[in-house]
């Protein structure tokens, strides 16, 4: 009988199962018969491993395993399973020494192979990493996120796309996040973490945050900054950072810095659209919103508000708006119902006073014209009755609200004006943003008289001249203050012509005003000064002369029955900008006649000077302590001066809307009720009347068009029929050229026309 022929298949199996459970006491002698049933490429990674994991990588036998795997790069996919599952055993059996001698192994091959088989040996790597990270040991995680810096610095020949990392972004970030017990620990995770996101080390972890931060914002295309900027805002709300500010600060700090510079637009839309969406949420948390975008705004270049540049601005506005309304109502619901969260009236002044800045520092950022039309835009924001009837409604506070919505507002085109520069005053203060705010300077609130008067003198002052008037003073030598003068120039000579009876007339009612303080008259000082120095022709300062005079008349007569504190105020103003106008006209006759005025008033009435306009009880006053306009007269004829209209007394020529006001005296100031000034509205009737025009010219028919024009050509006939014919030149008569000849003409300059065609 013969003998039965030995199950081979089963045999090696067998001979398998006994290798694997020796595998990790594999000595030089000890494979025998079964060592040699094993593929190669599992000999070579067996013997790497020595038996006490102590001593480390077997060095000689990585060679020979690498060198295995240069040669034979098909079998590189068959090493890293097995490496693989090696390392999941050991994982499992907590022999850490030998996990650590697996990875050095992965390593090493994975430097050292770059062939096409490198993306099936990566899966296998990959793996392994994502079985250390998952493992609960803080060593295991910080090994395998070592060993993803070291692949991710690896530069593929052929990179593969279908490999997902979503669990690596994941893993790590929440590595980031680790609360680990021991803080040595802990914060070795969290730059573990770190490290993975961004593949560098250093020993800081702030600065690891922080480059890592930068570089990815650095590599954000225009499409990619929304989903860089968003999880940003998200942190900062779920971790209540805006509070804070400092935090949210340097985190847009490095997020506008790191940017490419056309992109800064775009976060600041973000962030703008976030403190919309946190419109009810604490004054605290808004505040920090508008804190971070008033350093956003210093950092971004010119213009990079971006395209809808009025709509960053009515954003502002409406968040101060809102923090007015909750601070009257004591609620954030609009129906006065009082909510669960307390509203305290000192954050919402913080934050108020924060966006008037952010407000200020956008604009800031803007160009001489777009700054310009921001002006009128706020300024056509500034309630006034009949204009916003809405105000009137208890949930705005009625009066209180519509007064502290204007102060808000005229602070912000404080802000605004600061630093603006133009040489046309034509364009900087037109008669749609001047009327109105001349109309404010009426009011009877101090404060906002004052505001008006800032304004002006930040958009008049443009050689920087207001600190040095800042003070109201008798200068007896003005050149130590070292003014810088330029000649007034065509487009300020007719600003002039157009506007300056508007101002003169607002100055002397401002000093009517029974509510004015030091701060007005100094203010008041220092607009008459700069009027002096940037818009003056010899017509401009004969008129402020004239000004200066009925001033001194004003508080003389008392016919406004003005207190004692305002009529010593309004001479001491008088003899202060007198004092200054007559060494800018540098006439000798006229500076000795205010010097000895002066001299007088400093013996007998000091308080009629501004150094001693707070004592009370005045005298009687007449004689040498007056400035005598005959005398200003007399001096300034005969230094060419015209004096005619200085020797008429000035009185302010009132239109409709300024004897409404004076009469009414309002603090709502009820003329723009009867006399709006909405320069949107008027220029969209003028819009529409021209439109209405030029449809009638296209449409109507010849005859209509002939008869509404009938009237008008018979006067323009008339006019033309009334001009003199031109005489004879007295060089004769010239020929045509067809055989006739006709008389020269006389230049247009010297024909005399009838009254009726001269303005």
């Amino acid at each position: 009988m013969p003998l039965p022929v030995p199950d081979v298949p089963a045999s090696r199996r067998l001979a398998l199962d006994c290798r694997t459970l020796l595998d990790h006491r594999v000595g030089r002698g000890v494979c025998g018969c079964c060592g040699a049933l094993r593929p190669r490429y599992k000999r070579l990674v067996d013997n790497i491993f020595p038996e006490d994991p102590e001593d480390g990588l077997v060095k000689a036998n990585m060679e020979k395993l690498t060198f295995y795997a240069l040669s034979a790069p098909e079998k590189l996919d068959r090493i890293g399973a097995y490496l693989s599952e090696r390392l999941s055993r050991d994982v499992a059996r907590h022999r850490y020494g030998y996990v650590c001698i697996a990875m050095e192994a992965l390593d090493q091959l994975l430097m050292a192979c770059h062939c096409q088989s490198i993306n099936l040996f990566v899966e296998s790597f990959l793996k392994m990493v994502r079985k250390l990270l998952e493992a609960d040991k803080p060593n295991l995680q910080i090994l395998g996120t070592n060993s993803f810096v070291k692949f991710a610095n690896i530069e593929e020949d052929t990179p593969s796309y279908h490999r997902s990392y979503d669990f690596f972004v994941s893993r790590f970030s929440e590595m980031c996040h680790s609360s680990y017990e021991d803080p040595d620990i802990r914060t070795k995770i969290r730059m573990a973490g770190i490290n993975g996101l961004q593949g560098v080390n250093v020993n800081s972890p702030a600065e690891l945050t922080e480059r890592c931060f930068r570089e990815l914002l650095g590599r954000a295309a225009y499409g990619n900054i929304k989903n860089a900027v968003t999880p940003v805002l998200m942190h900062l709300d779920n971790h209540s950072l805006w509070e804070g500010k400092t935090f949210a600060v340097r985190c847009f700090k490095i997020i506008m810095y790191s940017i490419q510079s056309q992109h800064s637009h775009l976060v600041i839309q973000q962030l703008l659209g976030h403190l919309d969406s946190n419109s009810k949420n604490s004054a605290t948390v808004r505040a920090g919103i508008v804190e971070v975008l008033l350093e956003a705004a210093a950092i971004a270049s010119s213009g990079s508000v971006g395209p809808t540049v009025l709509e960053v601005f009515n954003t502002l506005l409406r968040q101060l708006r809102l923090s007015v309304d909750y601070e009257l109502t004591g609620s954030y619901d609009a129906s006065g119902n009082i909510g669960t969260k307390i509203i305290k009236t000192h954050e919402e002044r913080q934050l108020q006073e924060a966006v008037i800045r952010t407000i200020g520092s956008f604009a800031n950022t803007l160009p001489t014209y777009q700054r310009s039309e921001v002006m009128l835009f706020i300024m056509g924001k500034i309630p006034v009755p009949g204009v916003h009837p809405a105000l009137t409604n208890a949930g705005s506070g009625g009066n209180e609200g519509t007064r502290m919505i204007q102060i808000m507002l005229l602070k912000s085109l404080v802000q605004v004006t600061t630093g603006f520069q133009t040489t046309n005053m034509l364009t900087a203060l037109p008669n749609s943003f001047l009327e109105p705010l001349l109309s404010f300077s009426l009011m009877e609130d101090p404060e906002v008289r004052l505001l008006v008067l800032t304004i002006l003198l930040r958009v008049i002052d443009r050689h920087d001249n207001t600190p040095k008037f800042s003070r109201i003073s008798i200068i007896s030598d003005i050149s130590v203050l070292k003014l810088k003068v330029d000649k007034c120039s065509r487009q300020d000579n007719l600003f002039m012509k157009k506007h300056a009876q508007q101002l003169y007339r607002h100055i002397y009612l401002a000093c009517k005003e029974q509510s004015s303080g030091p701060q007005h008259f100094e203010t008041l000082y220092t607009l008459l000064a700069l009027i002096s120095m940037e818009l003056a022709n010899e017509e401009v300062v004969v008129d402020l002369i004239r000004l200066a005079l009925a001033l001194q008349d004003l508080a003389q007569t008392n016919e406004e029955s003005l207190s004692v504190y305002n009529r010593c105020a309004v001479h001491a103003l008088s003899a202060a900008y007198l004092n200054l106008i007559c060494q800018l006209t540098t006439v000798p006759t006229f500076c000795q006649h205010v010097h000895e005025v002066i001299e007088m008033r400093q013996k007998e009435v000091p308080f009629l000077l501004p150094e001693g306009v707070f004592r009370e009880n005045p005298k009687y006053l007449e004689g040498d302590v007056l400035f005598q306009q005959s005398k200003i007269t007399e001096v300034l004829g005969g230094s060419g001066y015209n004096t005619d209209r200085l020797a008429t007394p000035y009185i302010p020529q009132f239109t409709g809307n300024t004897c409404l006001c004076q009469a009414m005296h309002s603090p709502l100031c009820l003329c723009w009720f009867i006399f709006p000034v909405d320069s949107v509205g008027m220029e969209e009737q003028e819009r529409e009347r021209r439109r209405q025009v030029v449809e009638k010219f296209q449409k109507a028919p010849f005859e209509e068009i002939a008869a509404h024009c009938g009237a008008r050509v018979k006067v323009i006939f008339y006019v033309l029929s009334t001009l003199p014919r031109p005489p004879p030149s007295p060089s004769g008569t010239i020929s045509s050229g067809y055989g006739q000849t006709q008389s020269r003409s006389v230049p247009v300059y010297e024909m005399k026309f009838p009254d009726l065609c001269v303005y």
